[in-house]
């Protein structure tokens, strides 16, 4: 458990030093409210999952510490997670460049909707690992896995997917910059090459998960996919 701990909280801080770098230094300024404010929602609302895996779900929280490209087991995750990197990279550095050269301007208003978009990504995601403790950090089945249709995967057949896509959605507004949106479209197409791989590995190892594709209509947005 202590190993655990230390790998949780060194992963934790790797995420902080990471972020504190990706947002002020190609800003070259910390008087950057945006980016202070959206550093305490990121970091925080990760901490605080972090600590509640901790002490409820441990081993979902050591399936969640092996994620990456260099952790995924398929050749072709590995292609789409190195693409995603990127992109959550760019979707980050984007919105920061255009607060240092001042290609756009947000309201306060704005800024702080695009904190609460990412708070409630981080909502649902918290609700998925309450709901299923195999949510894995790489595509894999565990032993003893079984399809989960109760909860949020009543409604979508990939729910982390949607709170992720939400939380993606609030980065550019919450770091002040209306450019930064364009990076949506790219993190979109990478959520969607990533769950049609994931379910056509799912199908193949996954006992019921072709039943509950019938079940369960939408793949990632409620009523639309």
């Amino acid at each position: 458990m202590m190993t655990l701990t230390m790998k949780a909280f060194t992963g934790l801080l790797n995420v902080l030093v990471g972020l504190i770098l990706l947002v002020f230094v190609p800003a070259w300024t910390f008087r950057y409210w945006q980016g202070w404010l959206f550093l305490a929602v990121f970091f925080g609302s990760s901490l605080v999952i972090t600590l509640y895996l901790m002490k409820m779900d441990p081993s979902l929280l050591e399936r969640r510490l092996s994620a990456g490209a260099t952790a995924e087991k398929e050749k072709s995750q590995k292609i789409i997670q190195g693409f995603a990197s990127m992109a959550f990279i760019a979707a980050i550095l984007l919105p920061v460049l255009d607060h240092r050269f001042g290609w756009s301007r947000l309201a306060v208003y704005a800024v702080l909707a695009g904190d609460l978009l990412m708070l409630v990504g981080f909502v649902i995601v918290f609700i998925v690992f309450k709901v299923n403790t195999y949510t894995s950090g790489i595509i894999e089945v565990a032993t003893g896995q079984t399809v989960i249709s109760t909860g949020p995967y009543a409604v979508v057949r990939h729910p982390m997917y949607f709170g992720a896509l939400v939380l993606f959605l609030g980065i550019s507004p919450a770091l002040g910059s209306w450019w930064g949106m364009v990076m949506l479209a790219p993190m979109t197409a990478v959520l969607v090459l990533r769950l049609l791989d994931e379910e056509k590995y799912l199908n193949r190892n996954l006992p019921g998960y072709v039943e509950y594709q019938v079940k369960v209509k939408y793949r990632l947005v409620p009523f639309i996919w």
